[in-house]
């Protein structure tokens, strides 16, 4: 029986990804799909920004001392999930306009990396809607709100982008690439 680990796989040069899943990358960013959750994205982070610089510095002064730990946590955490939107839904548009090609959009840097998940002692987002009754209910809102925008756009990352990378290793054109190097030693 053969030992497939005692192979060595040869780097693949040659670039995977088919047409038609360039064409399916193209056209999603060109679909009014993209339009509308690029719109929403970004609408989010200016109404968080703006929340957050204004009102949310008054009602975060209100607030007890937990209360206002639990705030400045949760706004970070807010903020950064929306950045990470931001920043998704950007490399998008610039597949859109020809500013960056499809090979590097779907450079791993590029990924929308799926939220950790809890640690313990660390609230659920139900926890805290449900305990932290003193956070303004605008701050909870946009909580809520970026929470299912980015588990959206994290589905259409990895609709457009994993099924990409899976194919990576198992199309046609790797296999040949792999016999033919396989023969040449």
């Amino acid at each position: 029986m053969l030992n497939i680990t005692q192979h060595k796989v040869m780097p693949l040069t040659m670039d995977t990804l088919t047409s038609q899943s360039e064409a399916r990358l193209v056209e999603f960013t060109k679909s009014e799909l993209f339009a509308k959750t690029f719109r929403e994205g970004m609408e989010m982070v200016e109404e968080a920004a703006a929340y957050l610089d204004g009102p949310g510095r008054h009602d975060a002064k209100k607030l007890a001392r937990n209360d206002a730990i639990v705030y400045a946590s949760q706004s970070m955490k807010l903020t950064t999930r929306l950045m990470q939107m931001a920043s998704w839904l950007l490399v998008q548009r610039a597949v859109k306009e020809g500013e960056i090609s499809l090979s590097d959009a779907r450079g791993a840097k590029y990924r929308l990396l799926p939220e950790k998940p809890q640690e313990e002692g660390e609230m659920s987002f139900k926890t805290l809607a449900a305990n932290a009754r003193a956070l303004p209910p605008i701050l909870v809102d946009l909580i809520a709100r970026s929470e299912s925008v980015y588990e959206r756009i994290a589905r259409l990352d990895r609709s457009l982008y994993v099924s990409i990378a899976a194919q990576k290793g198992n199309t046609v054109a790797d296999q040949i690439s792999r016999l033919e190097a396989a023969f040449k030693n």
